[in-house]
């Protein structure tokens, strides 16, 4: 034993010695982001407010493209962070806030402004359920993220997506809807989507495609194409494309419906020439 007024050995009052895990485990606790990927997660994120200040103003042809740019911004973020090495467990929560505003907040209050308005209660019940569905839409994606899955498709159609179709149409007529008969196909408009996204309906992803695959030169001249029109007829190809994707899931499961009973089905055993001559007699 010590007195209190004779000194200790050095050795005795060092701490013990640490692993190198454990200053990275400091680290780690001390926060931290990614400023990269955070940046385009961030101006996803203006870009729903921008759409919800713009459509409470009633400028429904101003704030419909906003979500057009979240959605390039969301897809940008994510490809990025791959690239870079900066994924985190920070980047996907912060990702998933960002997009129930630019994809589940903003879209429902474009669409109650443009459309719903006249149906009173009716309308802004159906927007929170747009709401509500991208949040369960978002939170199950972030769940199934360690699960193994096919990572050619999604399960339920992506919260981007959904907003897209309903950014689309009102940037197709801006005008709106004032009476309540003319505001009813509104419903079916915010609704589907809605239930599309919490569905177990399962929808392309195109994250398996790889761009830095060698590609034919007709590929660029579609590419072109398509910039050209999008540029002479944004509203018309916007619409088509939103729409198509929608559907899309729907004419996959017939084809593959369609395809399993053709497989199914007995093959048909080549007759005979003796089966055949019979036949002809």
């Amino acid at each position: 034993m010590y007195r209190d007024d004779e000194p200790r050995p050095r050795l005795q009052m060092l701490s013990p010695l640490r692993r190198r895990t454990d200053f990275q485990a400091r680290r780690l606790r001390r926060g931290g982001v990614y400023l990269l990927p955070s940046m385009f997660t961030m101006a996803n994120m203006f870009c729903g407010y921008a759409c919800i200040v713009h459509a409470m103003r009633g400028e429904f042809a101003t704030a419909a493209p906003f979500i057009g740019v979240a959605i390039v911004l969301d897809m940008l973020d994510g490809r990025v962070a791959r690239l870079t090495g900066s994924t985190s467990d920070f980047g996907v929560e912060f990702d998933s806030l960002a997009d129930v505003i630019s994809f589940g907040v903003a879209p429902a209050v474009l669409s109650f402004a443009w459309g719903l308005q006249p149906l009173g209660r009716i309308g802004w019940a159906a927007s929170f359920l747009f709401v509500a569905a991208a949040a369960v839409r978002l939170a199950r994606f972030n769940v199934q993220t360690g699960v193994a899955h096919d990572k050619r498709y999604f399960v339920g159609m992506p919260s981007p997506s959904a907003g897209g179709v309903l950014a689309a149409t009102v940037f197709a007529y801006p005008a709106g809807f004032k009476t309540y008969p003319e505001a009813l196909p509104v419903l079916a408009l915010v609704i589907v989507p809605a239930l599309l996204m919490v569905s177990a309906i399962r929808f392309r992803s195109f994250k398996s495609f790889d761009m830095q695959a060698r590609r034919r030169y007709p590929v660029l001249l579609l590419v072109a194409l398509g910039l050209a029109l999008l540029a002479a007829q944004p509203e018309i190809v916007l619409v088509v494309l939103a729409y198509t994707y929608l559907a899309s899931a729907f004419i996959g499961q017939a084809w593959s419906k369609l395809y399993r009973r053709d497989a199914a089905a007995p093959p048909v055993e080549p007759e005979t020439a003796e089966q055949t001559r019979v036949s002809n007699e």
